[in-house]
């Protein structure tokens, strides 16, 4: 196996290699991917599952998928089918692990019980905004409960009808019996299971009470033997009631999970936020979860990401301890390094311009060569006649000194093809140019006594014969944000507008007919696209991924 040299000098590496040095975790490092099945993974999920795939696999240890399934009202077989589907594309395999918070509602139930028999949790009739008030402030310590001291007898009564459901949602909760003048507010009698008559995705009506993630989340971990918990930042004050719990459940110090935080992942133009994603989709501004402008995985999926970029855009990110904001130029140019290297070359024209080359025979087709990735080699066909189709953009009437391309009287070559000059423009009634007429130096192409003849321009063209009619889609950024990469707090309000625009009207080279979804392609002189799952045997869609301009690649070289 390679060395992952990223995974090989993080700091959570280093704090795993210092347990082992201590003696402990000797049957090996155990991590696991926790997600919630309430919405579609994002772009910092991507940063997570390599992290903890990754320092399984560095380590020679086991990685799981565990589900926290412990909020019915949210959670979805949708989210969990799509949580898989993700993992898989990235390239990690959890093989016969894959577990549920769900799986252990009993066990929990149980543990709950031996708290309550200690003398550390108690039942608790306030509401939830009663709680919120005598929870205090930063600055102020709590109010204890009126309900704290209940005894254990009434709190093991109390507790099992709850799970009886003899209560309604909100009429009661568990919490743990801490320290209401603890400056750290999670330790403040944290509430560990609150009543909810849901329909459960896996477990039916079995339940109507539920953990709360604070208290499921430990002891899945210990129950499955993980070693290390790796989560992002906004968990590191939840540790000490991490640790809190295994420790007064009697986990043993040398075996018991130990919880290490990282920073998430911040990237400007971009919300990694699972309720403001599922805003964006519920009110309609997006077509769905796998929209090519969300950070979702399907959606940059769809997109045309490829695995290979997202974790090289991982690696490249890094792990650190403190909160920062990533330029999205970064990941940017790790699919363009990618799709440099892997994708075929083909021309289309995204708003056409017909010339007719008045020299070339009207009943004559050539095939010429054109080759499909100068990284890997290979050469397809591109068919050739006297009515082919440039980029309108590639013709200006009034040119100026340094425009190279083509214009009255003035030559340029194309692709693989030959040198032309345009001699005559054709316009419709509102005076606009639809037509050029060309001749061109039929001894210009590859093989020709003048092909070595040099001309300032080259552009892409496709035979209007044999071109095929294709949609294309070009995504700009969904957000918009300041000059510093920063959203306002009303994010609805920075949508931007002109996040897709559809050319309907394109044409490409036939050598794409009957390619598959997810075929990649450099457009010439164009940008990066992929084939959408909207395409059908008559109808080609193509999604932009991203243009050849690599703005931080030049920034990097520059550092």
């Amino acid at each position: 196996m390679a060395e992952n040299t990223t995974i090989a000098t993080n700091f959570v590496q280093n704090a795993i290699e210092e347990d082992q040095k201590n003696g402990k975790y000797t049957e090996g490092i155990h991590t696991r991917f926790p997600p919630e099945p309430n919405g579609y993974l994002h772009i910092g999920h991507a940063k997570s599952i390599c992290l903890n795939f990754g320092l399984a696999e560095y380590n020679h240890g086991l990685c799981n998928l565990r589900f926290d399934d412990t909020n019915p009202t949210k959670e979805d077989t949708e989210y969990v089918d799509s949580i898989q589907e993700d993992i898989r594309w990235l390239g990690f395999s959890w093989q016969n692990r894959m577990y549920y918070a769900s799986d252990y509602f009993d066990k929990l139930y149980d543990y709950a019980v031996e708290l309550i028999k200690k003398g550390l949790a108690y039942v608790d009739d306030l509401t939830a905004d009663q709680i919120k008030e005598y929870r205090g402030t930063l600055t102020e310590p709590g109010k204890e409960s009126p309900y704290r001291n209940r005894s254990v007898e009434e709190n093991l009564d109390l507790f099992a009808r709850m799970k009886a459901g003899e209560f309604g949602d909100g009429e009661k909760v568990l919490r743990a019996k801490i320290d209401m003048a603890s400056p750290n507010m999670v330790m403040r009698d944290t509430v560990i299971y609150r009543i909810a008559h849901a329909h459960h995705h896996r477990t039916g009506d079995k339940w109507c009470i539920y953990p709360m993630y604070d208290f499921a989340h430990p002891l899945s971990d210990a129950i499955e033997g993980i070693t290390h918990s790796v989560c992002t930042l906004e968990f590191e004050e939840h540790r000490p009631f991490y640790d809190w719990l295994l420790e007064n459940l009697g986990f043993d110090v040398n075996t018991r999970p130990r919880q290490i935080e990282f920073a998430r992942l911040n990237l400007t133009n971009t919300v990694t936020s699972k309720r403001k994603l599922r805003q964006l989709v519920e009110e309609g501004h997006v077509r769905g979860w796998d929209d090519p402008r969300m950070p979702t995985i399907s959606g940059l999926r769809r997109r045309g990401f490829t695995p290979a970029s997202l974790r090289k855009f991982c690696e490249e990110i890094g792990v650190a301890k403190g909160n920062s904001l990533v330029d999205v130029a970064m990941l940017e140019s790790c699919v363009r390094a990618d799709l440099n290297e892997n994708a075929d070359r083909i021309m289309a024209v995204l708003r056409p311009l017909k010339v007719v080359i008045t020299n070339y025979p009207e009943d004559k087709e050539e095939w010429l060569l054109g080759d499909n990735n100068p990284m890997h080699g290979g050469h397809r066909f591109i068919p050739f006649s006297r009515e082919i189709y440039i980029e309108q953009e590639d013709f200006m009437e009034d040119a100026p000194k340094k425009f190279f391309r083509l214009k009255p009287g003035g030559e340029v070559r194309l692709k693989h093809a030959y040198i032309i000059k345009c001699e005559e423009v054709i316009k419709d009634e509102q005076g606009n140019v639809v037509e050029l007429r060309c001749t061109a130096d039929l001894d210009s192409k590859t093989g020709g006594a003048t092909a070595g003849r040099k001309v300032k321009g080259t552009i892409h063209w496709v035979a209007a014969k044999t071109a095929v009619p294709a949609e294309v889609r070009l995504y700009d950024y969904l957000l918009e944000t300041d000059e510093n990469g920063n959203l306002p707090e009303d994010f609805i309000g920075a949508l931007n507008k002109n996040s897709l625009e559809i050319i309907d009207n394109a044409l490409v080279e036939p050598s794409v007919k009957l390619q598959a979804a997810g075929k990649h392609y450099q457009f010439l002189r164009t940008g990066y696209f992929v084939i959408d799952p909207d395409t059908t045997p008559d109808k080609l869609v193509f999604n932009r991924v991203v243009g050849l301009k690599d703005t931080w690649a030049k920034e990097k070289k520059k550092g």
